[in-house]
């Protein structure tokens, strides 16, 4: 019993699911720098929705999920974006749109799949840009 209590003062706080998660974003976040994207918000929490990456690149406002796999056995990044999750975005976008002083001319919802794991050195990044559009009950009138 004492070597269980042992190991389990030892192990992170955190689950090793969420640290690959962060890990994630910030390689997806240095990568969008690196593309020209001025980053505004990481993990903006709205209501009970989060969105993973806010940018601006040129003039339209970007909300960015990051996906971030071991491998490319577990599908691929659009298949991840199912329904709810398309309806959670939206739902958050929407809301974050209202916040705003002034609304952008454009915004469009892209994907950052992150292949890899932070101990096997440099990801695989891809970025699918204009991923998903608007879930259809959320309509956005200037």
């Amino acid at each position: 019993m004492w070597r269980w209590l042992w190991l389990g003062r030892r192990r992170s706080a955190e689950p090793a699911h969420l640290r690959a998660g962060e890990w994630g974003e910030e390689q997806a976040e240095r990568f969008l720098r690196q593309q020209g994207y001025r980053i505004l918000g990481r993990r903006v929490r709205i209501g009970r929705d989060e969105l993973d990456l806010v940018a601006r690149f040129e003039a339209t406002l970007v909300f960015v999920e990051v996906k971030t796999r071991a491998s490319e056995d577990f599908g691929r990044p659009l298949s991840a974006v199912q329904r709810a999750k398309r309806h959670s975005l939206s739902r958050a976008a929407i809301r974050y749109l209202k916040k705003l002083p002034t609304r952008p001319a454009f915004f469009r919802f892209d994907v950052v799949e992150v292949v890899g794991v932070a101990e096997w050195g440099e990801p695989r990044i891809r970025h699918v840009e204009n991923a998903f559009t608007l879930d259809p009950p959320y309509r956005v009138f200037w």
